[in-house]
């Protein structure tokens, strides 16, 4: 039997996806629960934690956010994408297996509409005791996410349905610092 996810790398553009996002448009758009928390300690290495803090610099303390910085550490981090966010029911679509969802890169998934209409650069979330704020800094695919999902994901991911959506996931920074656990509430402030 094919996975949620065998289907959407089968799928030839958003016409063929769009039953399959049935489920992420019915995600809560007020209160919602952090599915998944991911700290990535280095490049290419995920550690899945049930706990963790969210510090006004470092961002998820124990990631690599800050050191890695952009464009290979030439460049310093960018504040704007200090957490990234994606939806739990997208990456359900891409990644299928629960087990394969931190291979996203995120650091928060989250059960919650994240589309644009919903959360608008500069609303804010409770998350746990942290505050974090969605900025306007575009949150798009690379080639390790289509190398790890398939390019056909990538494509339904970054075609402008996917974007208004915001199927990759979304870009935050910390203006609260405080304390994360899976479980915890997630609420627009």
């Amino acid at each position: 039997m094919a996975s949620t996810a065998d289907s959407v790398r089968g799928v030839r553009g958003v016409a063929s996806a769009s039953p399959l996002l049935v489920d992420i448009r019915a995600a809560p758009q007020e209160v919602g629960t952090v599915e998944l928390m991911v700290r990535r300690p280095a490049v290419d290495e995920r550690e899945v934690v049930d706990e963790a803090e969210l510090d006004l610099e470092e961002g998820l303390v124990g990631d690599n956010w800050r050191a890695r910085g952009r464009s290979g550490g030439r460049r310093p981090a960018n504040p704007d994408a200090q957490i990234t966010v994606m939806s739990s029911r997208a990456i359900a679509l891409a990644a299928g297996d629960r087990d394969r969802w931190a291979l996203a890169g995120d650091q928060l998934y989250l059960d919650l509409d994240l589309s644009g209409d919903n959360l608008p650069p500069g609303t804010r979330l409770e998350v746990g005791s942290a505050v974090i704020e969605v900025t306007a800094e575009p949150h798009t695919g690379c080639k390790k996410f289509a190398a790890r999902f398939g390019l056909e994901t990538l494509e339904v991911f970054n075609s402008p349905e996917g974007r208004a959506l915001n199927l990759r996931g979304i870009n935050t920074r910390v203006v609260r610092a405080g304390a994360v656990h899976v479980g915890d509430a997630v609420r627009k402030i």
